[in-house]
């Protein structure tokens, strides 16, 4: 069975910077291709935040360009989110996404059970 952890999350004031990282394990992996992240703030709906192509093509919402980079290793089936000078608003639970072929399934999304990122004001 294929999981994703996912570590990182916690509290920063505004301005801070946090480190989200999510690996996926299981002995029936082929490949990972897209990797990304998505979060959900209360009241609203998940929203992609960054991807990543396993060949390092990168994706971001707008509202997170130029302060989060989105990073992989392949060798690790690991992805990470580092986020700076965060904001109030970027305050949600973040899920790791991951696009997995394995000998069952080609290219199913696995998802993390989320990680609560917090920035005070």
């Amino acid at each position: 069975q294929v999981q994703l952890v996912e570590s990182g999350g916690g509290l920063v004031q505004a301005g801070g910077s946090l480190r989200l990282s999510c690996a996926a394990s299981a002995s029936v992996i082929i490949t990972i291709n897209d990797m990304g992240w998505y979060r959900q703030a209360p009241g609203k709906e998940r929203e992609l935040v960054a991807t990543i192509t396993r060949g390092g093509s990168t994706n971001y919402a707008d509202s997170v360009k130029g302060r989060f980079t989105i990073s992989r290793d392949n060798a690790y089936n690991t992805v990470y989110l580092q986020m700076n000078s965060l904001k109030p608003d970027d305050t949600a639970v973040y899920y790791c996404n991951a696009k997995i072929t394995t000998r069952y399934a080609f290219g199913k999304d696995y998802w993390g059970q989320g990680t609560q990122v917090t920035v005070s004001s």
